[in-house]
């Protein structure tokens, strides 16, 4: 699946204000509710939940990765805009610590960390390649808060927040590539080594850190 054709779903037009699609919109929020609830999102039983037939919900959703995609990218979204939110500090030492903020939620998302358990094969292919466009529009957030940084980077900003992009999935996804746990502690000393700028060390508490360590609450939309 390439990304100009999962730009093309009416499910993907609909979730960007460029179309006005009830049936795809009511697919994703069942399909997100199923996720959140930590449960497989199966592309029959939520036909069967709807009340349409398989061929409807593909032709309003496109197929289940392109669903899941669109699932995982609207959990992204705030837990991003929540670490960029609580940041602190200027320039490098900022990215460092938006960076970890959001490594440390996604590692602590229990949805997440069950549909990686669930289907760690399909989750990795989804998630760190190209099959479909999620690792893309990651390294366009990352690559948007660098150019807004004025920090100095090692790269240019494309290639800096593509090297960003695979230190964070190889923490997060530490368990599933390495048989490690995942660790926002460590991606934190790696982020700061490539922008230049000091980070806690390996076990330490990041500033901020949820003194429970739970997850913070996912939005409905």
């Amino acid at each position: 699946m390439t990304a100009a054709a999962d730009a093309g779903t009416r499910l993907r037009r609909a979730l960007s204000g460029t179309g006005d699609d009830e049936g795809p919109v009511r697919a994703f929020r069942r399909a997100r509710r199923t996720f959140l609830s930590g449960e497989r999102v199966d592309m029959g039983p939520l036909a069967a939940e709807l009340g349409v037939d398989r061929a409807t919900l593909f032709r309003w959703v496109g197929n289940r990765d392109q669903l899941l995609t669109e699932v995982i990218w609207s959990l992204f979204l705030p837990t991003w805009r929540r670490a960029l939110d609580d940041a602190t500090g200027t320039g490098g030492p900022r990215l460092v610590d938006a960076l970890t903020r959001f490594t440390r939620d996604v590692c602590a998302s229990a949805p997440f960390r069950a549909h990686l358990r669930r289907e760690p094969e399909r989750a990795l292919r989804l998630l760190t390649t190209r099959s479909a466009d999620y690792q893309v529009r990651v390294t366009g957030a990352f690559a948007a808060l660098l150019e807004d940084s004025g920090a100095a980077l090692p790269l240019p900003v494309p290639d800096t927040a593509y090297v960003l992009t695979r230190v964070a999935e190889s923490f997060i996804y530490a368990d599933l590539i390495a048989g490690a746990e995942p660790d926002a502690a460590k991606a934190a000393v790696v982020y700061a080594a490539l922008l230049r700028c000091p980070a806690p060390r390996p076990g330490e508490p990041h500033p901020g850190e949820p003194p429970t360590g739970e997850p913070p609450t996912q939005e409905e939309p």
